[in-house]
Order: structure tokens, then C-alpha cells, then sequence
């Protein structure tokens, strides 16, 4: 017997978790299948946990806005504790390059609803205790940004979607889809996985990574490649540090576009880096590289970071587009079909938001920010028309 929902979610990470969730608190019937072990297992663990509307796009501002009363509002909705830290974005300036991409968007982004502005170095030395003021010029700060636990997050997601009904269907892959109709003119019905089938009128493709290759099950063209990127953890000290810091300069040594970090509640400092040239494909060894690189940036930037002691480092995947962009809504010509997928390294971030339009748009129809906006994500657009957001 084929067990009937009235949606499917193929992923239970940072989008496909938050995304059960708001659709079981719709009041649907939600079944998510994951192929691994529990929820929040893939890339989602292996982000830094920073929560920004930091951005040039005005989607990806309006999407991580809701992100952001999402996760802040949390425990006072729930009553779980996800490690949520304000402490705001921090965009140190030493070079005019920068300092004029900054100011050169601070419009949009206080016309799509961010709390942001230019800081003079003073400022950013307060913002930023211990930072090398050589050269500084200052920056902007959004203080209502902050931090979450991954981890801590995507597994309350889960629970609390659970409470709601919400069935999870774990080690178990999407072989296929079930649909009816041609390509153009398709309608899904389910899928299919090694197990059984599973019939829903409504699939939402959730699958990060890997989400290609369900795209195509349906007959869709949508390029989610995955390049990997480096982080890293210390041991904790004490707390002293409030925002997450982005140094958009490229490194001295080449090998690198920008850095960022941020101190945990726990006190950690965790890092991360973008490399000039990515590493492609889904290979996440830790390289030799790494740590010499970050710890020169690290301790130029913040010298008493000197002494700091590294914990861990780890590899994650950035499901990358080609234009830089996500991918959220419905596709036309499949019927049925729903994704949140190519967040670009940022779907931690977005996964929230995303999945409280989904499950807005699924449930009633539009989805909660300006259908306007929403498009600029849109499924149907040309990935290969050069556009890139200024702030990655």
C-alpha cells in the first residue's frame, strides 16, 4: 500500500528542516525523506551558524530578515534554547574599493528593510575591540544580525515539526519521481525510493547538494554544483568579541578573496575563508594550506588572536549556481514541484525564510515577501547572465 501525504520534503537540512516545520504548522500532513541518519547531518553542520541580511539582493535581504525574527524569536515560541547571539554583522574598511562598494549599496539594502549604516573607524574600533587600526578606514555594522547552533536548530526544527505530525523518513534516497505527462506539461505525484513510494501532490526539492539530480527527475535543467570551503574552531576564551567580522580585502597571498569570523556564546572563535580558486566537486578533506593562510588573516586583523587554539577544521559544500543566486519557488511547466535549493553557501542563513515562503506559497498561493522580490530567485531565469551579488 502507497502511504498518501500532502507534501513531501526531500531533505531535512537547512532549508528542508524549517520547511517541514512551517508546513506542518499549516496544518499539512508532511512526510521528509533523508538519506542520511538524522536531520541537519549534510552542509548544514558544517556551517559557521552566522544569521545575516547583510546582502546587495533584495530577495536574499527580505528571506534573511525572516531568518533573523525567526531565530531570535525562537525560544520565546518554542521554548528551546538554539544558541542565538545578536551581535551583528561587521564590514571592516582599509581601502576605497571597499569602502565604495559598502556605501554604494547601504540604499538598497535600508530600502528593503536592513538596519545598516557606514561607521567611521572609531566606531568599528569599538564595534571590533583589538582590531588593527592601521589604515583603518571604517565600515558598516547591522546590529539585529547575529548567531545560531546549526546543529541545535535544524534538530528543534525537527522536533517541533514532529509534534506537529510531520513523519521522517531517514537513510532512505530519492531514486525517482512520480509524475504524470511530458516534460513541459508534468504534473508530480510522489516519489520513489529504495523502500517504497510515497504519494503527495506537493514535493518540495530540499536535497542542497544534490539537488540536480532530482531537478532532472522532473526534466528541469537546474545547475546546483557543489565546490567545497574550509572552516575552523578554537578553543573558547573569553567572550570579548560581539558581531561576526567580514574582511572583504584578498589576501597577500593570493589565495583568497575574503575571511570572516565571529565568537560563539560558548566563546569559540570560528573562521572561514573564500578561496580565489574554488575547489570543485564534493571532496572535503581538510587541506595543508588552510590553516597557515587563516591564521596570518586572523592575526592581522585581530593581533592578540596570536594565542588562540585551534580545535577543529573542516570542509563543507557550497551548492553553488552559476549566477551566484538561489533557487526558490515553482518552476513552470512541472506542476507540484516546489524548490529551495543552490543557496550558495548561505542556506543556513536563508533556510528559514525559504521555508516560510514555501509553505506561504504551497498553503495559499503567494509567498509572504513581494512576489516581485521572490522572482529575482526565480526557477525559470537565465543562470548564465553574468549577474553576482556584490557581498558573498
Amino acid at each position: 500500500m502507497i502511504k498518501e501525504y500532502d507534501v513531501i520534503v526531500i531533505g531535512a537540512g537547512s532549508v528542508g528542516a524549517p520547511t517541514a516545520y512551517f508546513l506542518s504548522e499549516a496544518g499539512f500532513k508532511v512526510l521528509v525523506v533523508e538519506k542520511l541518519s538524522s536531520s541537519g547531518q549534510g552542509q548544514n553542520k558544517a556551517a559557521i551558524g552566522g544569521v545575516r541580511a547583510t546582502h546587495s539582493d533584495p530577495a536574499k535581504i527580505q528571506i534573511c530578515l525572516q531568518s533573523i525574527d525567526i531565530f531570535s524569536n525562537w525560544k520565546e515560541k518554542t521554548g528551546t534554547d538554539i544558541g542565538w547571539k545578536e551581535g551583528g554583522y561587521c564590514f571592516p574598511v582599509y581601502r576605497e574599493k571597499e569602502e565604495n562598494i559598502l556605501k554604494s549599496i547601504l540604499s538598497i539594502q535600508k530600502k528593503y528593510g536592513l538596519d545598516i549604516d557606514w561607521v567611521d573607524d572609531e566606531g568599528i574600533k569599538k564595534v571590533v575591540p583589538g582590531i588593527n587600526e592601521k589604515g583603518l578606514i571604517g565600515g558598516t555594522f547591522s546590529p539585529n544580525d547575529g548567531q545560531v547552533s546549526p546543529l541545535l536548530s535544524s534538530e528543534s526544527f525537527t522536533n517541533e515539526a514532529m509534534k506537529l505530525g510531520a513523519e521522517y523518513r531517514y537513510r532512505e534516497s530519492v531514486i525517482g519521481l512520480l509524475t504524470e505527462g511530458d516534460k513541459g506539461n508534468m504534473l508530480v505525484k510522489g516519489i520513489k525510493t529504495k523502500k517504497g513510494e510515497y504519494k503527495a501532490y506537493n514535493v518540495v526539492n530540499a536535497a542542497g547538494a544534490h539537488a540536480s539530480a532530482i531537478c532532472k527527475m522532473a526534466g528541469l535543467d537546474i545547475p546546483v554544483n557543489p565546490d567545497s570551503h574550509e572552516a575552523g574552531i578554537t578553543a573558547p576564551v573569553e567572550p570579548f568579541l560581539d558581531p561576526l567580522v567580514v574582511d572583504l580585502r584578498p589576501g597577500a597571498e593570493g589565495k583568497t578573496v575574503n575571511f570572516y569570523f565571529g565568537q560563539n556564546l560558548e566563546g569559540q572563535i570560528i573562521f572561514c575563508y573564500t578561496p580565489s580558486k574554488i575547489f570543485a566537486g564534493e571532496d572535503r578533506r581538510s587541506t595543508p594550506e588552510f590553516m597557515p593562510i587563516i591564521a596570518r588573516r586572523l592575526v592581522n586583523l585581530i593581533p592578540r588572536f596570536k594565542n588562540l587554539t585551534i580545535r577543529r577544521i573542516w570542509r563543507g559544500l557550497y551548492p553553488m549556481t552559476p549566477d551566484g543566486v538561489a533557487v526558490v519557488g515553482k518552476p513552470s511547466g512541472v506542476e507540484g514541484l516546489y524548490l529551495g535549493v543552490g543557496m550558495c553557501g548561505q542556506g543556513f542563513m536563508m533556510g528559514p525564510g525559504v521555508g516560510l515562503n514555501l509553505a506561504n506559497i504551497i498553503a495559499k498561493g503567494p509567498p509572504i515577501i513581494e512576489n516581485e522580490v521572490l522572482n529575482l530567485l526565480s526557477p525559470d531565469r537565465n543562470f548564465y547572465s553574468g549577474k553576482k551579488e556584490a557581498l558573498k
